[in-house]
């Protein structure tokens, strides 16, 4: 009896673990296409995880025949998807590029020394209308897709930028900086007639986007205090502007509309969380609601899906989504430059390409700095210390690595800003031997690898930062104000800066959030020096979870050239590693260390003296006669008070 229980129990072990084995394999396939992107196998549409972010190829500069990629493939997709075209930093500048996650590998579009950004298909899909600086001043321009030539709308010194077109091909909507604030306009895009002004509000009002009918714009606008998404009705003059968004504690970003204009996207973050947000036209009151994760969207051409910018403190992605029961259905591929501009449109390139795309995808990154990857000392051991030239800081050294990085972006930081704010740093090395404050002890400044910049220019107004939420962890990004203001420098401020000074006003609110938000950008032209610095190799880092309490916490200023190393590793790089078993602070040389008294050992202990009795003194009195009378002198009106003098 007991025998046939455990056959029993042996088959039953057997049935089960031959199901095991046919359940991996018949559900393998989809669970390596689900978890592991970089296979060749996997299909365009297969849903993936958000997460799968590590250990994806990152986008490299094209050759000048586009190439069909094979890692993805629907028998059912439509022949004609059209293209997306990035805005994207190039070494030191922004291009143009296009790319098809099907049909396309990413290519470039323009390329020169200058910047190119917010790319906008038109509705034919013959022209792309973008902004860009090459004349020396922002202004509008068109790109013909057939051609690859390029032509000019606006030339005025006043920056202009983020065109949208109408429904009809003939007009475009855009941003430009008039009486010292943003506003839109509306100007045609052939012959010569005088732009006409949408908006006029003490609020910045930016990014438009033209709805499919004609008859609405959206934009951003900070008329209300927040960030929030309005509509502009064309239809009406009284009562033209409505807040759509009406959030209090969310940032909203540029909206786009989709192709049958029944739904508008906009970007949106809050407590750290960026997220996709869709508001329909039928249900106007309804809150707009959660698409999934990214701050910048374009909508395909058919409507059925979004391509999605998704950043990092440090770093971008790029992804689309699937609207029909969201999903993923690109992997997030990391793209090498930040992305200054998505559209989607339903063109093709011809076939074959043009010289001037032919020129564009061929010339190198315009980035005017270089490193020898063998640099270091001359036994090829650790690295040395390298000073900075010209430059003020308690130690104006670093590794020579990050030297040679830091010598470039302070020289394109003086030509883009008009001056040179890295002359003076608040920090640049420190030596393992000098004690740091309190919770900055894995300080980048350790390893010569990172500096510190000077935030004294925030008092004047010369600086100004922006607070953005990444999670749970808090990174800053610093702008400066350009030296000269007539437009050949710098952008206008987009975004709300953070007043570090309203906790001293006496608000509890300001106290206790470190800070407030500013309701209104700043005026004037600003270049993004966070940007800048990562186009060469400096990454910020995060502010550590006591900076509302303690401003050195902030770490607002330190930047961090990583090169992919951790700190310890880093560290390693210019100390034996004996150094980092113990490390044992000394005073600097430059104090001088309070003196201390050792007492010394005596054979027999000395008595204390008992205090002596003074005699008290023999009193003498002396008889007067006659008391002496003394007059009180009477004030004059006349009198005045000797001044006092030294």
């Amino acid at each position: 009896m007991n025998g046939s229980r455990q056959w029993k129990k042996i088959l039953y072990r057997l049935g089960l673990l031959v199901f095991l084995l046919g359940t991996i394999m018949v559900a393998w396939p989809v669970i390596q296409a689900n978890y592991f992107p970089g296979q060749k196998h996997l299909e365009y549409g297969q849903a993936l995880p958000l997460g799968a972010i590590t250990g994806l190829p990152e986008f490299s500069t094209a050759s000048p025949t586009p190439t069909l990629l094979s890692t993805f493939h629907n028998p059912d997709r439509e022949e004609n998807q059209g293209l997306l075209v990035l805005a994207i930093q190039d070494g030191l500048y922004s291009h143009l590029f296009a790319y098809h996650p099907t049909q396309l590998d990413l290519l470039s579009l323009t390329a020169g020394p200058w910047q190119d950004e917010a790319p906008a298909a038109s509705p034919d899909g013959k022209k792309i209308a973008f902004a860009s600086n090459r004349s020396g001043y922002w202004d509008l321009y068109l790109l013909e897709v057939e051609s690859g030539e390029v032509t000019q709308i606006t030339d005025t010194p006043e920056y202009e930028g983020r065109p949208s077109w109408s429904p009809d091909g003939q007009w475009l909507a855009y941003e430009a900086y008039l009486d010292q604030n943003l506003e839109v306009l509306i100007r045609p895009v052939e012959g010569t007639s005088a732009a006409i002004r949408l908006t006029e509000d003490v609020g910045a009002d930016y990014a438009p986007a033209w709805s499919p009918d004609g008859r609405r714009i959206a934009f951003i606008s900070t008329r209300s205090g927040e960030q929030d998404i309005w509509l502009a009705d064309l239809d009406k003059v009284e009562d033209r502007f409505s807040n759509l968004s009406q959030t209090t504690h969310r940032l909203e970003g540029p909206p786009v509309w989709s192709p049958e204009g029944q739904s508008l996207l906009w970007p949106g973050v809050e407590d750290g969380t960026y997220r996709i947000y869709r508001w329909e036209v039928g249900s106007p009151a309804t809150a707009a609601r959660d698409l999934g994760a990214g701050d910048l969207a374009a909508w395909s051409p058919e409507g059925t899906q979004i391509a999605v910018r998704y950043r990092l403190p440090n770093a971008s992605y790029l992804t689309t989504y699937q609207l029909k029961n969201p999903r993923l259905v690109l992997p997030p591929l990391p793209v090498y430059g930040e992305i200054r501009g998505l559209t989607w449109g339903r063109f093709a390139l011809p076939d074959p390409l043009p010289q001037a795309y032919q020129e564009a995808a061929s010339a190198e990154p315009l980035s005017p700095w270089g490193i020898d990857e063998n640099s270091g000392d001359s036994t090829g051991n650790r690295h040395d210390l390298q000073a900075l030239e010209e430059v003020t800081a308690p130690y104006p050294v670093l590794m020579q690595r990050a030297q040679i990085s830091f010598a470039a972006l302070r020289e394109a930081v003086a030509s883009q800003a008009g001056w040179d704010f890295l002359a003076s740093l608040e920090n640049a090395f420190i030596p393992l031997t000098s004690p740091a404050m309190p919770g900055l002890d894995g300080s980048w400044l350790y390893t010569g690898r990172g500096i510190a910049v000077n935030t004294v220019p925030m008092n004047a107004g010369w600086l100004a930062v922006v607070r953005e939420e990444f999670g749970s962890e808090t990174y800053w990004r610093i702008y400066l104000r350009t030296r000269l203001q007539d437009g050949s420098q710098g952008k206008p401020f987009t975004g709300q800066t953070w007043d570090f000074s309203a906790r001293y006003t006496g608000d509890p609110r300001g106290y206790e959030q470190g800070g407030l938000q500013a309701s209104n950008p700043p005026q004037g032209y600003w270049i993004d020096f966070t940007a800048l610095a990562a186009a060469f190799g400096w990454e910020r880092v995060p502010s550590l979870s006591t900076w509302r309490h303690f401003y050195p916490a902030t770490r607002l200023n330190e930047y961090a050239f990583t090169e992919g190393l951790d700190w310890r590793s880093a560290l390693l790089e210019i100390y034996p590693p004996e150094m980092l078993i113990t490390p044992t602070p000394v005073s600097s040389p430059t104090i001088t260390p309070t003196p201390t008294i050792t007492p010394t050992r005596t054979r027999w202990p000395t008595r204390t003296p008992l205090p002596t009795i003074t005699p008290w003194p023999t009193r003498t009195y002396t008889p007067t006669l006659t008391p002496t009378v003394t007059e009180t002198p009477t004030p004059s009106a006349t009198a005045s008070p000797t001044p006092w003098s030294r």
